[in-house]
This record gives structure tokens, C-alpha cells and sequence, in this order.
């Protein structure tokens, strides 16, 4: 399936039906009173997240969504039937902005559903306006017009792990070797254009999820290389994975450059937890790879592991220690909503 975290459509909820004009006309009765009925509703247009997605592909072939017309009130007292609500099924994680960049809905758990558009209320019929002083109106209210709107959805995938990274630094081989996920690999830059999402099992009780992003280059909190799309999917992750390439030139240089793009970007992606690792140790020497390790180390003030996603060597105990990060965090995150219940409780 291609993968599409950006797009722009078109809405209109349905306009209500017509109110009717009608008087009873039976056998014996001469002057029956008014039995217009009043016009149905008109279809709303609402947005819904479901488990199972994780592109807005859908939206590239369809863009223009349309809620049913309410029906129009008949004699005899009939009203209108409610026109046919439609509601867009988006991955969780999905938001929706107006054309002035306000964020109207963020689609972050499964079955959250938001109202886009509502449809027109269905007009009078003229037994609506029968009273003391007027026994016969021959009048009744047209619907009004559903809501049109033109909306863009942008999509920020939801996941436990954010792999990130330089260009080629070894990414989507170590999504493969830990999930299910088959992301391309090469042994050249900018193999990934988008993110892919893998389920990394840890027993038959936990897994998580881990989303292989695009790697990042100089620059990416100012767009470029669409670095702000990619940061964005960023922001959803709850911990972040560091792989650089130990084959390269600095591996410190590496590191640096992608956290200054994380610092820059904002939004509290540099407070995240981080756990670095240095990839490709295959390719070198035990030793060598200790001493790029000790560099590293020493440079950032950070602990630095040493994995190999072609062999596997450190793969495991680098997947336990980011389960292990992110049960703690569960357990914080819980301990802070206790907290805040307590505050807010008052006897």
C-alpha cells in the first residue's frame, strides 16, 4: 500500500428538505385544515479513526465527500426523511485543519469521531404555522443549505518507537530484523521516502510499535528534504532510537546534526527519551568498534550501544532495553494522570 500523510478535500453536508404545502382533503370535509409535513435533515459529514490504517492513500483517489439531501414533507402530515449521513474513515493519528491553518480535529485513538459538517435543518410545512388567528397558510420554509468546507488532513503516525537517524544509517534493516515490516533496503541514501510502522514482539503479553522514519539531513526543521513532515511523524513517538552508522566518517558529527534538527523543529521532541546506537559493527573489528563506541560516548555524555541489524549482534538486548524504556514511561505517564486526578478532586 503507498503511503500518503498529507491531502487536501472537499466537504458538503447535505441541505434539508422543503417543508410542504398542503390541506386535508377528505369525503365530507369541506375545509380541512393545513397537514403540510416538515423537510427531513440534511446528511452531516463526520471523520472517524479505525484500527488497521496508517496512509491517507484513499483520499488521493476520492476527494469530494457529500451528505445526502434531506427528503421534502408531503400531505397527510409527512415529513421528510433524514438525509444519509457519510462519515470518513482516517488512520489514527490523522489532522484536520481549515484552510487558515486551525486545527479542528486530532484523530488520536481509535474510534474518537468529530463532526466536519453539520447538514441543513429541514423546513417547516405550513401545518407548522396553522394558529388562532391564521387557519389556512399557504406557506412553508425551504431547508436550509448544508456547511461546505475545504479541509486538509495531515497525518502523524502513532508509535511506541521512532527509529531515527541520518540518511543510510541502517534504519529499515533494523526494522526488518525485529518486526515484521519489509521497508526497502539498500546500501544507498534516501532507500526510505516514508515512514513504515513494524510490530516488535516481546512476548505473547507485550509488543510495541516502532516506525521506521526517512532519514533526516542538514536543515529538516526548515523543510528541507520535507524534514518538517517527517519531524512531525516524530512528535507522536514516545521514545526515540538513534542508530548512526559506525562505518562513517564522524559518528559524532552524525549525531549532532540530527539533534539539532530535533532540538530546532520543537515541540518538545528533545525531551523525548533517547537511546543510541551505533549500526553496521559487522563490518569492523570488535575493537574498533569499542573505540568508536568510547568517542562517542565521551563526545554526547550519553551511554552508546553497538548493534548490527545484518547480524543481529545486540539487536535483542537493544529491543528489551527499548521495551523496558517505554514500560517506565507507561508508569510515569499513569503516576502523573493519578496525580492530576487527585488534584482536580476536591471533597
Amino acid at each position: 500500500m503507498k503511503f500518503l500523510d498529507q491531502t487536501k478535500i472537499y466537504i458538503r453536508s447535505g441541505n434539508g428538505g422543503a417543508g410542504a404545502v398542503s390541506f386535508r382533503r377528505e369525503k365530507f370535509i369541506e375545509y380541512g385544515g393545513p397537514d403540510g409535513g416538515d423537510g427531513g435533515r440534511g446528511g452531516d459529514v463526520w471523520i472517524e479513526a479505525v484500527d488497521g490504517l496508517n496512509t491517507l492513500i484513499d483520499f488521493r483517489f476520492q476527494q469530494h465527500f457529500k451528505g445526502g439531501t434531506g427528503g421534502h414533507g408531503m400531505g397527510r402530515s409527512r415529513h421528510g426523511a433524514d438525509g444519509k449521513s457519510l462519515t470518513l474513515k482516517a488512520p489514527t493519528g490523522t489532522q484536520v485543519f481549515d484552510d487558515e491553518e486551525t486545527l479542528i480535529a486530532d484523530l488520536t485513538q481509535v474510534g474518537m469521531k468529530v463532526l466536519l459538517a453539520k447538514g441543513g435543518n429541514g423546513g417547516f410545512g405550513n401545518e407548522y404555522f396553522k394558529s388562532s388567528t391564521n387557519r389556512a397558510p399557504y406557506h412553508a420554509n425551504p431547508g436550509l443549505e448544508g456547511e461546505e468546507r475545504t479541509l486538509w488532513l495531515r497525518l502523524k503516525l502513532i508509535a511506541d518507537a521512532g527509529l531515527i537517524g541520518l540518511p543510510n544509517a541502517g534504519k529499515s534493516t533494523f526494522l526488518r530484523a525485529v518486526s515484521a515490516a519489509t521497508p526497502k533496503v539498500a546500501d544507498y541514501p534516501f532507500t526510505t521516502l516514508h515512514p513504515n510502522l513494524g510490530v516488535v514482539t516481546i512476548s505473547d503479553a507485550e509488543r510495541f510499535v516502532m516506525a521506521d522514519l526517512p532519514g533526516l539531513i542538514e536543515g529538516a526543521a526548515e523543510g528541507t528534504g520535507l524534514g518538517t513532515r517527517f519531524l512531525g511523524h516524530v512528535e507522536r513517538c514516545v521514545a526515540l532510537v538513534h542508530l548512526i552508522d559506525a562505518t562513517g566518517e564522524s559518528a559524532t558529527e552524525a549525531y549532532r546534526t540530527v539533534r539539532h534538527e530535533i532540538e530546532a523543529y520543537g515541540e518538545g521532541l528533545a525531551e523525548k527519551p533517547e537511546i543510541v546506537a551505533l549500526n553496521k559493527i559487522d563490518a569492523m573489528t570488535p575493537a574498533e568498534a569499542n573505540r568508536k563506541r568510547a568517542a562517542l560516548s565521551r563526545a554526547i555524555g550519553k551511554e552508546v550501544r553497538l548493534i548490527s541489524g545484518v547480524s543481529g549482534q545486540g539487536v535483542r538486548e537493544l529491543v528489551n532495553e527499548i521495551a523496558a524504556m517505554l514500560r517506565a514511561r507507561r508508569v510515569e505517564e499513569a503516576e502523573d494522570e493519578d496525580v492530576g486526578a487527585a488534584e482536580d478532586w476536591t471533597p
